[in-house]
Parts: structure tokens; sequence; C-alpha cells
């Protein structure tokens, strides 16, 4: 959530902001400005006549205080009333609005994406050799397809054998680097209220993305960073325990209703996929480094697998809502003769911890919200294919990259 105060002292610098990645019909900054004006005149109203009832309640009373006490209970009840309403308004308009990117965010939308960094080389094949993943993984009794979907519909897999012990070698692959790099490792609940979506800047936007437990009011998490951004929710932290770095893993939840395309089959889009997400508390001075910081972790641990990618930075309008900046980290899959994401490295400036109202001391005693910064660190499920596919080999067999052999006691997956 963008701050009223600023939005008012930098109107413009924010307007030009917003319109790199939202039309000017979809925001109206001088309704919200005047929706703030009207809530403090009904403020001060309210305050005016509550000190009157306090100065009447203090003096005997007779039947003509008791009546001029009712007419004010009225009176201020109305008002009240109405303040609340200004205010509900005020905060669904300023909920609406997505987060002021940064200065080097460049406007539009995809067709806008910028490559800002390359790893090694596309592998390469003879005519005919190359499999699909999903190919591959069926072969190789990796993957099971059809009873994942007898249980649970499309969308799904279950990694059977040799796959479940690739899937596990990755996710230790990546919690040991994390743990090396003095992250905390936490494993937070998957169902979360409807405070911790909004907090996440989940709700109200996306809330059909979302797969819930309607009767309860809970929805499964879509990431883990739905849950690490709320572990410190309402909190006044510690300035010197800044910046907090923590890592966590889940099982994720998408509903992905309506995006399947013909050629993302397989684990490149469903409904259920393994990740491991590194997060960060920080102050804002130092948040920029703080990103810094997690693309290189991000970057390393795709260079570690020996996996060819590209890193792009994310035009304002394919940026999440909630996000300043996004560098999105994508994997080769050769069978597509296209990239995927694999890790987004996002900031938020302040607009997640104004939602959370997470907050710490400055070095001048005065409190302010606190930076949050995330990064997947990995997903597995575009991962997975792209060690199948790029490191296929002619008689079908999969090499396993070196950092995962010591998980899985064998260099080669085969029949």
């Amino acid at each position: 959530m963008l701050d009223i105060k600023k939005i008012r002292a930098n109107k413009k610098e924010i307007e030009i902001s917003l319109l790199k990645r939202i039309e000017k019909k979809n925001f109206n900054l001088d309704n919200i400005l005047k929706a703030d004006d009207q809530r403090k005149e009904l403020l001060i109203e309210v305050e005016k006549l509550q000190a009157e009832r306090n100065k009447a309640s203090k003096t005997k009373p007779d039947a003509k205080t008791i009546k001029a006490m009712q007419t004010l209970g009225v009176k201020l009840k109305k008002i009240e009333d109405n303040l609340s309403e200004v205010e509900d308004g005020l905060q669904i308009s300023l909920s609406a609005l997505p987060n002021i990117v940064a200065d080097d965010v460049v406007a539009g939308t995809k067709e806008n994406n910028k490559v800002i960094k390359t790893f090694g080389d596309k592998p390469k094949f003879a005519k005919g050799e190359a499999k699909n993943h999903v190919d591959l993984a069926t072969d190789l009794g990796l993957i099971d397809y059809e009873r994942a979907a007898k249980m649970s519909g499309a969308g799904f897999w279950a990694y059977t054998g040799d796959g479940a012990l690739l899937e596990w070698a990755l996710l230790n692959y990546f919690a040991d680097y994390h743990r090396q790099n003095n992250y905390t490792f936490i494993i937070p609940p998957y169902l979360l209220t409807e405070q911790s979506a909004y907090t996440s800047g989940h709700l109200p936007k996306f809330k059909d993305d979302l797969f819930w437990a309607t009767k309860d009011k809970l929805c499964l998490n879509a990431t883990s960073e739905m849950m690490l951004g709320n572990y410190h929710r309402d909190e006044m932290l510690d300035t010197k325990s800044l910046p907090l770095k923590y890592y966590a893993f889940s099982t994720c939840f998408r509903r992905e209703a309506g995006s399947y395309r013909a050629e993302e089959r397989g684990m490149i889009r469903g409904h259920q996929f393994n990740k491991i997400e590194m997060f960060q508390f920080t102050k804002p001075e130092d948040s920029w480094a703080a990103f810094d910081e997690l693309l290189v972790h991000a970057e390393k641990l795709v260079e570690g697998l020996g996996l060819h990618y590209t890193s792009v930075q994310l035009a304002a309008g394919d940026c999440s809502a909630a996000m300043a900046k996004t560098v999105d980290i994508e994997v080769w899959i050769p069978s597509m003769n296209n990239y995927k994401e694999v890790s987004s490295v996002s900031n938020a400036l302040d607009y997640q911890a104004r939602r959370g109202n997470i907050r710490f001391k400055d070095i001048d005693g005065k409190n302010k919200f606190v930076h949050t910064l995330n990064a997947s660190g990995l997903a597995t499920s575009r991962i997975f294919p792209a060690i199948l596919e790029q490191n296929q080999q002619a008689d079908g067999s999969v090499k396993i990259p070196k950092v995962l052999q010591k998980y899985m006691g064998k260099k080669v997956l085969k029949k």
C-alpha cells in the first residue's frame, strides 16, 4: 500500500510512476486525496463532539443536559458512521493501487522486458534426437501423470522412484546453500487467513488465482512469500536485528485458470509445485543492496546446476502489483524453444510492510516501515524439466548435475 502522505507530497512523481504500469483511467489520485481531506474533516468533528460529551458528563445532570447529551450522541454516532465509511473507501482505493516502480524500471509490458545476463550456451542436439521432458520423465519412470490425474485431475503429477529422489535432491541442494549463507530456515503453515493474503498483496486483486477452503475462510499458499511476509506482521522489529534473512520450504498451490497453452504441458505449469523461497526484512536504505544479494544467490543456484539461463529485468506492467522492481531468472526449455521463469527476485519497498504494519525505530527513534524482498531459491517444477531436457543423452538417459549426485547416489538417470 502506498503512503497517503507521500501521495500528497509527491503526487506528480507517483502518477508518472503508476502510468508506467497502469492506464490513467484505472486510478485517480485526486479523488484519493479528496477522500483523505474528508476523513480529516470528519475526524476533527468527531474529536470536537467527543470533547463536548466528556465536558458535559462532568456536570450535574438535569433534564436539559440529558436531552442535549442524547442529541449530541445521535449526532456523534452519525458522524462516526460517516467517518468509518470514508475510511473504508479510502482504504479500498489505496489497496487497489499498485506499488510505485524503481527509476530504472521501464514502462510497458512483457515486450519491454530486458535481458541483463546470459549464462552458458543452449545445448545442441542432432535433428530429431531431443525429447521433451514429458516423454523423458515417462520413459525413465520419474513422473506418473496418469495416476496423479486419476487422483486429483489435470494439472497435477506424482514423482516416482528416481524422480522423487531428484526432486528431493534439488530441495536439499537449495536448503544447504541457503543455510551456508546464514539464512534462517522456516517451514510455515500452508493455509493462510484473508488478512495474510491481503498483507502479501494477493487480495483483493488475485483472489481467483488462489485455492480457498471456503468454510474456514483460509487459502492455500501460492508461494512461501505469502507466509514469510506475514511472519512479523504487527511487530516492532529490533533495529539491531535487521536485516532478517529467511528461507522457507513449501508446496505451492495455484489455480492458473485459463493460462495453459498447448506447449505448457507436463510440469511447466501446474496447480501444485515445490519451492524454496528467500525473504528479507531490511531498513529502507539497505533494501537495494539486499536485492542485489538475492539476485546473486538465485543465479548461483542455477549456475551450480550447469543450466543455460537468462536474467530478465521486467518492465513495469509485467511486475507483480506489490513489487517496485523484479528480475526473473529464466531457464532454457529446448522442446519449447523458449525460456521459463524459475525465480523472481523482487523488492516491494514498504508496500507490504504498510499492509502488515511491520516497523522498526530509526536512529532518531521514529517509527518507520521496513522494506520486504523475496526471491525464489528455487522453484523445482521448471528446474526439473530443464535438467531432463538440457542434460539428455542420445541413448535416452539423463546426466545428473554434479551438485546433486551426492544426494542421488548416482550420476545418470536411465531405464
